[in-house]
């Protein structure tokens, strides 16, 4: 797929229609209390609906109750293993480069601070970290999981995020287009699959090409589940990368916004990490992992650990090593991992469930074992936009 600055443009003026329509309709009958209250009761997959939920929601939800007709199991089974292999450094990179990412589109940033939850921090966290654990898990498309509920949650999250912003003239659409349109959606999408693959390159994580291609292709699923637009979604890694090149440099930038929703994450697992001792590994880590000029735009602190951090690709190399070349080391390393990432998690969700819903109004101000046959090693496609 040929991606140019017009084509990008034609994304920008482009929404959810299937989730905005029913949020729209929700609010114009009032029924946005009764929907929230009643959501609270659907948290898993197959479950019967509560009695008195409003038609238009109810009809949204038997829309979007299945997966797109097109997923390849296999390759989604590829995607887990995949997970459970690298949980722990996926953990890490959607921590520290993802959502650092996020922050480096001005309009993005601006936008995230509108939303109430982000005064706290953990909470967009723990939505994220639970979120992908629940993608990951083998029964996450049956009956039961906590996936597809949270999909479709999240889904009309979006289109309230998008509703509010147009309808209370928050929103220079004419400059910005859309609010959360196709074109950040796709950007966010890449955020997600690629920079984490990238982000785990440059760790120095073993990866099989097959390995990332699973993962990239499960989020592929999870975007057109979350309303993305497949026809515009680039089908392969390769041609991921032109569009990431592309909208990054459309688009990334310093803003104030974007460095206090940083400040917010850096304090965050500051907190999480026991002690002091190892507090400025936080922003070492994000620097190592976005780079000098985009760490800076974010005003993250520079540390005498961005010198140490370095060694970290070296120092995971020799684990990576040790796990292809025993069985049981590889068990120990994934079972460490599984334990790292769980605590991690369990600190930000505090043992909760989270839940999601569609909010009255925004902020009044904002601005400020083997994942699969290493046979061909992965290396990050080449950037076409210099």
């Amino acid at each position: 797929m040929n991606y140019t600055e017009a084509s990008m443009a034609a994304l920008r003026r482009a929404g959810d229609e299937l989730a905005d329509a029913t949020v729209a309709t929700l609010f114009e009958r009032g029924e946005v209390g009764k929907f929230n209250a009643l959501m609270r009761y659907v948290s898993t997959a197959g479950a019967p609906l509560p009695e008195g939920l409003p038609d238009v929601a109810r009809a949204y939800l038997e829309a979007t109750s299945v997966p797109p007709a097109w997923v390849d199991w296999e390759e989604m089974e590829r995607a887990r293993l995949f997970f459970i292999d690298n949980n722990v450094h996926i953990s890490t990179a959607l921590s520290f480069a993802s959502m650092p990412a996020c922050y480096l589109v001005p309009h993005v940033a601006k936008l995230l601070s509108a939303a109430h939850g982000l005064k706290y921090p953990s909470k967009r966290m723990a939505e994220t970290g639970q979120f992908t654990l629940y993608l990951m898990r083998p029964d996450a498309f049956e009956a039961g999981s906590r996936f597809v509920p949270a999909v479709q949650k999240v889904r009309l999250l979006h289109a309230s995020i998008r509703h509010h912003l147009r309808e209370e003239n928050r929103w220079d659409v004419e400059a910005l287009g859309t609010p959360i349109c196709q074109e950040d959606m796709i950007g966010g999408q890449m955020f997600f699959s690629l920079l984490v693959l990238d982000s785990l390159h440059r760790l120095g994580i073993h990866m099989s090409t097959e390995g990332a291609e699973a993962y990239y292709y499960a989020w592929r699923v999870v975007g057109a589940m979350l309303g993305v637009d497949q026809e515009a979604v680039p089908a392969t890694l390769e041609e991921a990368r032109r569009f990431l090149d592309l909208y990054m440099v459309r688009h990334m930038g310093p803003s104030e916004e974007g460095a206090h929703l940083t400040r917010q994450l850096i304090d965050l697992y500051e907190e999480v990490v026991p002690g002091t001792l190892f507090d400025p590994l936080v922003s070492a880590l994000i620097r190592h992992l976005i780079g000098d000029t985009c760490a800076t735009w974010l005003h993250v602190p520079r540390t005498p650990w961005d010198t140490v951090v370095k060694a970290v690709p070296h120092l995971l190399n020799v684990l990576e090593t040790i796990e292809d070349r025993s069985p049981l080391g590889a068990w120990a390393l994934d079972r460490l991992g599984h334990l790292t990432a769980t605590l991690e998690l369990s600190s930000l969700t505090r043992g909760r469930v989270m839940h999601y819903a569609i909010p009255d109004t925004l902020k009044k101000d904002y601005g400020i074992s083997s994942a699969a046959p290493r046979i061909r090693p992965w290396t990050p496609p080449p950037a076409t936009v210099s």
